[in-house]
């Protein structure tokens, strides 16, 4: 695993930007807890953090990072553009904290705060607030959005990303047959994508039988697959915890007319999401021409909540970039730019005329859209 995935160019750019959002918003500095945006920050990619990290960026100064003291060698290994101060076990992040505040003359200062975010839970924010004498502000969002539109960089670790999961999902097709166990087909996908040079995925592989496919967030079990019974594939290879999704349904044995006919109105709306998608456009216009094609062929009764989601950076459990969903839905005003990336789904479930999905990565380029992953769609029959 690269130690930092990021040049030094680019983590101080990224730096500055937030440093100039905090000008704007009158702020001396800024925590951020959310550990999506510490790893975009600085470049930190651990498995740390199921303990809370604060990074404090004061206007003019250098960036600290509090967490605990046993993360020392792998902070300054990683991570370059901040100083890490740690705390032992006796104590919590906040304590340190609000002592590094003070060091930083920061107290009674204008300071912002990450409060929507799995990284800061309600009690230590309490004794943060507590011990920190200083005028605070929500700043959620602010880096989240910075995130929305990939670098060259970010651009290139999709990619990579992209390549692991066509491995690993190529290994899951090919291990599912009549009287495969599940634990095996999810065997081979895993070292498949190991094998491919993959990072431990934030989220997945999600493999199971179609009896289990309203489970949403389960996979692969101990059961036997069977012919008749579809199987659900969704999975994505990672990078330095870049995230390229894909989604795919197997049949075993034989496929039913009704499913293949859905299997081609399924590629027909995709088609028509990356038609939508250009710089400029509305995230609902975009769900609007999936709909659209869905209408067309006579699905007009069927609605999803979203026909995909912008991914990139995911940390367990998730690869959707933290524990909201940016969805590509029918009431959302969020602007489509250039370098965003999105796990596009056509999904086709259970409309009463047949079933079928599949999903693939996205990126948005100068030249348009372009599919990441390229495992072969359509009806795909084991």
């Amino acid at each position: 695993m690269d130690r930092n995935p990021f040049s030094e160019v680019e983590i101080a750019g990224r730096l500055s930007k937030v440093c100039t959002a905090l000008a704007e918003r009158g702020l001396d500095a800024a925590i951020f807890s959310a550990p999506e945006n510490i790893f975009y920050l600085t470049g930190l990619d651990h498995w740390g953090y199921f303990a809370p990290h604060f990074l404090i960026i004061p206007l003019g100064g250098r960036p600290v990072l509090v967490t605990r003291s046993m993360e020392k060698v792998t902070i300054e290994n990683q991570v370059k553009a901040a100083d890490f101060r740690g705390h032992s076990d006796s104590e919590t992040a906040a304590d340190l904290a609000a002592r590094v505040l003070a060091e930083l003359g920061l107290t009674g200062k204008r300071i912002g705060l990450e409060h929507w975010t799995s990284g800061l839970s309600h009690g230590l924010a309490l004794k943060l607030e507590a011990q920190a004498n200083a005028k605070w502000s929500d700043v959620s969002g602010l880096v989240d959005r910075m995130r929305l539109v990939k670098s060259a960089e970010e651009q290139a670790l999709m990619r990579r990303a992209a390549k692991v999961t066509d491995a690993a999902a190529g290994a899951a097709i090919a291990a599912i047959s009549d009287g495969a166990v599940e634990q095996e087909v999810a065997a081979q996908c895993v070292a498949a994508m190991i094998r491919a040079g993959g990072h431990a995925p934030g989220f997945g592989p999600f493999i199971r039988p179609a009896a289990r496919l309203g489970e949403e967030h389960t996979t692969w079990g101990d059961g036997i697959y069977r012919a008749g019974e579809p199987v659900f594939v969704e999975l994505s290879g990672c990078i330095s915890r870049y995230h390229a999704p894909l989604g795919r349904l197997i049949r075993i044995g034989s496929i039913k007319d009704e499913d293949a006919a859905m299997a081609e109105v399924a590629a027909k709306a995709f088609d028509a999401v990356l038609k939508a998608l250009k710089p400029g456009v509305k995230a609902r216009d975009v769900y609007g021409a999936w709909q659209g094609a869905a209408d067309e062929a006579g699905l007009s009764h069927y609605r999803r909540h979203h026909c995909g989601y912008l991914v990139g950076i995911g940390q367990p459990p998730s690869w959707t970039g933290g524990n909201s969903v940016t969805g590509l839905r029918h009431d959302s005003d969020l602007e489509i730019e250039t370098g965003m990336s999105f796990h596009i789904l056509s999904w086709l479930m259970g409309t009463g005329r047949g079933d079928h999905f599949i999903s693939n990565t996205v990126l948005l380029t100068d030249a348009g859209a372009e599919v990441l992953t390229r495992t072969p769609a359509g009806s795909i029959v084991r």
